[in-house]
C-alpha cells in the first residue's frame, strides 16, 4: 500500500512539471474601486454589489469618514487613495493634501500619516493620479516608510512605467502589488465592457489578476458593466480582498 501511495504522489508531481498542471488550480480576481469619499457617481450602488471590493478612499473629503465606514461594515477592504502630483493636469483635480514632488520630506511625510489616520479601517495605499510623484524615489521612499510604519501594504497603480515603487518597496520590505487593468480610463459602456471582456480573457492564463474601475464620471456605468460581467467572473475565479493576492 505504501509503494502505490508513494507511486500516486509522484505521478501528480511528474505531471504538474511536465504539463503545467497545478494541484491547486484556483484562480482569484481582486477588482479595486478608486475615488470614494467624494460621494461621486456610483457610490451606493458599487458598495451594494454581491462581492468583496477594494475600495480606495480619498482622504480629507466630505465623505471619507462615511464612504470608509460602510465599506467596511458592508465587507469591502479599504485603503488609502492617496492623491498624488501627475506629469499633467491641474492640482485642483488632486483634492486636499495632494503629495506633490515639491514639498518638503516633513510635510510629505506629516501629509501621508494624517491621510492614513482619516480614512478609518484602512489597510493598504495606492495613489489618485501620480504618474509624477510616483517616479521620485525621494518622494516614495517616504510615502512607502509610512506605509511601513503603519502596517500598510501598497498597491502600484501603474500610472506611469517610470515607477520606483517596486525597487524601493522591496528594499524596505513593504508589500507590494501592481494594477494590470484599468476597466474605464474612456467614459464608454462599449470600452468598459471591452475591459471587462479582456479580464475575462486573462484569467484564463493568468492565476491571480488585478483590475481598477472608478465611481465618478462614469460611476453608474461601471456599476452596470460589473453588475453583467460578476457572475461571468465568479465562473472562472474567486472573487477576492486585494489582501489576498499579498504574496
Amino acid at each position: 500500500m505504501r509503494v502505490i501511495l508513494c507511486a500516486l504522489v509522484l505521478l501528480v508531481v511528474w505531471g504538474s512539471m511536465t504539463t503545467g498542471w497545478a494541484v491547486d488550480s484556483k484562480k482569484e480576481l481582486a477588482i479595486v474601486i478608486d475615488d470614494f469619499g467624494n460621494d461621486m457617481g456610483g457610490t451606493d450602488a458599487m458598495l451594494e454589489l454581491p462581492v468583496p471590493l477594494t475600495v480606495a478612499v480619498m482622504p480629507f473629503m466630505p465623505t471619507t469618514a462615511e464612504d470608509a465606514e460602510r465599506a467596511y461594515y458592508l465587507g469591502h477592504e479599504v485603503i488609502v487613495h492617496m492623491p498624488m502630483e501627475p506629469m499633467k493636469g491641474k492640482r485642483s483635480w488632486l483634492g486636499p493634501g495632494a503629495i506633490t514632488t515639491d514639498l518638503s520630506d516633513e510635510e510629505i511625510r506629516k501629509r501621508v500619516h494624517d491621510a492614513i489616520h482619516a480614512v478609518p479601517h484602512a489597510v493598504g495605499m495606492n495613489h489618485h493620479m501620480g504618474s509624477k510623484a510616483t517616479a521620485s524615489e525621494r518622494v516614495m521612499r517616504i510615502v512607502l516608510e509610512e506605509c511601513k510604519n503603519h502596517g500598510l501594504y501598497y498597491l502600484d497603480s501603474k500610472t506611469t512605467g517610470s515607477s520606483v515603487i517596486p525597487e524601493l518597496a522591496t528594499e524596505l520590505g513593504v508589500p507590494y502589488l501592481e494594477n494590470e487593468i484599468f476597466l474605464d480610463h474612456v467614459y464608454s459602456i462599449e470600452h468598459m465592457k471591452k475591459q471587462a471582456k479582456r479580464v475575462e480573457k486573462e484569467l484564463v492564463e493568468e492565476q491571480d489578476l488585478i483590475a481598477i474601475g472608478h465611481v465618478g464620471i462614469a460611476g453608474e456605468k461601471m456599476v452596470s458593466v460589473l453588475s453583467e460581467f460578476i457572475p461571468i467572473f465568479k465562473s472562472k475565479a474567486d472573487l477576492v480582498p486585494l489582501s489576498d493576492l499579498l504574496p
